[in-house]
């Protein structure tokens, strides 16, 4: 078990929806009334940069269909938020193509890290539900070898499809209620 299963959602387990990592806080404030998808990401192969598409179908118990990283496991969607990129530029990363760090949504408005395992969003058509937080960077990660660091790790997460449908860029995000569910 690496360090990031520890913050995940196993099957069955009931999900603390207002305590993640240690922290206490308000799961509202993680996400701006105008949080949104700016780039729905894929590839057919592991192990590369994922390539921005015009919508993407995100399937119950698969995640996004013809992605490579797709499967009926807890890790089925991976977000990066794009004031992550922001960070990893600052690094010296410089000017990284969106998809870099192989997630399958880019978003703008919402603080992902650090939403609690289990919370559930409402992202285009689709119920997401959180299952990780973080993971470990790949051998041969590229930004890590480029800039010593690599962001994924600490703010990309995870989710498990709960309701599937399709998530166009710009497709807004928000706290999923109980009436999605």
């Amino acid at each position: 078990m690496d360090k990031h299963e520890k913050n995940s959602l196993t099957e069955g387990q009931e999900p603390d929806r207002f305590i993640a990592l240690g922290k206490k806080r308000d799961v509202s404030e993680l996400i701006a009334p105008d949080a949104k998808v700016i780039s729905v990401n894929i590839s057919e192969t592991k192990g590369v940069v994922k390539i921005p598409v015009e919508q993407g179908e995100f399937v119950v118990d698969l995640g996004l269909k013809g992605d490579a990283h797709a499967g009926a496991w807890h890790r089925m969607v991976s977000l990066l938020a794009i004031e992550s990129y922001g960070a990893m530029s600052r690094k010296g990363a410089g000017e990284l193509a969106i998809g870099s760090f192989a997630e399958n949504l880019t978003t703008q408005g919402i603080i992902l890290h650090e939403l609690p395992v289990g919370t559930r969003l409402a992202i285009g058509e689709t119920i997401q539900e959180v299952t990780q937080i973080g993971k470990e960077c790949h051998t041969g990660c590229a930004i890590r070898q480029l800039v010593g660091d690599c962001v994924m790790p600490r703010e990309g997460i995870f989710t498990r499809l709960i309701r599937g449908g399709t998530i166009r860029p710009g497709d807004a995000i928000r706290l999923a209620s109980d009436e999605d569910n």
